[in-house]
């Protein structure tokens, strides 16, 4: 079984309604999703306020968080949107980190670590030693990516989040349906970032429960 906590819908730049974004994750022996749709200041509420319906999908599927991923806002602006997305009933907080395929504003990695609500700081790039640190410090999941581009630096995620004992996640961050990552891929996105067996295993399989439990 596996969780993904990081993926997009029509209700940012995904191409899937969340009724078949679920479905399909389902079927590739999924038991718990995280939508996390793009989200900035013009447009936190509206998507935030539908994706908390499609927790209903929970009655019949699998386990569905409604979340964000707050994206290229500026540092001083992340935090009063991440308390916009949780009062419109956001439960998972993804940043969008300082990917190194996108021009993300500089600071944005420091400020998402900074805030113990962020959840994982999505494909951060080259993270400073100082601010993985600040993550295993403050319970920010660093994100070990599945997304072409984004995973570039995965293997030096890897070795940060090694040296400061930050924690790890797999996750797919799908816009498409051939996006989504069943185990066997998802392991081989961690096992080619150089995780070990063992934190394979922890970052598929304990942590990214451990995270949502009493979601």
């Amino acid at each position: 079984m596996r969780v993904d906590l990081h993926t997009h819908t029509i209700f940012s730049d995904g191409e899937l309604i969340p009724s078949e974004l679920v479905r399909r994750a389902m079927h590739l022996g999924h038991d718990a999703i995280a939508i996390t749709d793009h989200v900035d200041t013009t447009n936190v509420e509206h998507v935030v306020t539908n994706l908390v319906k499609a927790v209903e999908l929970c009655e019949d599927y699998i386990k569905v968080i409604p979340g964000v991923e707050i994206t290229h806002v500026p540092p001083s602006k992340i935090d009063s949107i991440i308390k916009k997305a949780k009062k419109h009933g956001a439960l998972w907080i993804v940043i969008h980190g300082e990917t190194v395929t996108e021009p993300v504003m500089p600071g944005t990695n420091l400020a998402s670590v900074s805030n113990p609500e962020v959840d994982v700081l999505g494909h951060p790039g080259l993270i400073t030693e100082r601010e993985a640190s600040l993550a295993a410090d403050n319970g920010v999941i660093l994100e070990i990516s599945g997304r072409m581009g984004h995973n570039i630096t995965n293997g030096h995620v890897a070795n940060m989040a090694r040296k400061v004992g930050a924690e790890m996640v797999v996750n797919s961050d799908a816009h498409a349906p051939s996006n989504l990552m069943d185990e066997k891929a998802a392991r081989t996105v961690a096992l080619g970032a150089g995780l070990t067996e063992k934190e394979a295993e922890t970052a598929l399989h304990v942590t990214p429960y451990e995270a949502i439990r009493g979601l």
